[in-house]
């Protein structure tokens, strides 16, 4: 049971109430963790605002999900870890890319770069030096490239946080963890 209650789209109001549409639209379903989030207008305008920018992003949703996947499995985020994985296989990764993608790997040589750097991110808490920029350089991302990464681990540590403090109940297909947090 969630420890904040998940609001309805029939119990909100005023731009509340229309992220929740949006989002419902997007989804042809109101997924918990924005129902959980939408006890506060502006934290739901911020997630959502923040996924819809990422969307557009440069890096790829592919990719993006993949990073997803890492950072919930990093975190033990069975929430986004199920969501990610379904939105990954949708944006086009295959489940054994996803499953590769949970402990940070990739037969791709620049995929397998970014969730280093991704896992790195989480594991020093923004911590990095200089040698772990240059190698996700290296593997062939731009800078903006490199800073939408982490972006994207931003928004899935916020993600992640919002999940596992208030046991929100997954909704999306389970998917087993790989790392124990």
């Amino acid at each position: 049971m969630s420890r904040v209650p998940l609001i309805e789209t029939t119990h909100a109001a005023g731009e509340r109430q229309a992220l929740l549409k949006q989002i419902h639209g997007a989804f042809g379903a109101t997924p918990a963790m924005f129902k959980a989030v939408a006890n506060s207008t502006a934290a739901l305008k911020s997630m959502w605002g923040s996924f819809g920018a990422l969307g557009g992003g440069v890096i790829g949703a592919k990719l993006g999900e993949q990073i997803a996947v890492a950072v919930a499995d990093r975190n033990a985020c069975e929430y986004c870890l199920a969501a990610h994985t379904v939105l990954g296989c949708n944006a086009g990764a295959t489940p054994e890319e996803l499953s590769a993608a949970q402990v940070g790997e990739s037969s791709d040589p620049k995929t397998a770069a970014a969730l280093r750097f991704a896992l790195k991110l989480v594991e020093a808490r923004g911590r990095v030096d200089d040698a772990d920029v240059q190698a996700v350089r290296d593997a062939g991302f731009s800078d903006e490239e490199i800073v939408e990464i982490l972006a994207h681990v931003a928004l899935n540590l916020f993600t992640n946080y919002v999940n596992i403090a208030f046991a929100v109940p997954v909704d999306f297909p389970a998917v087993k963890l790989r790392r124990a947090a």
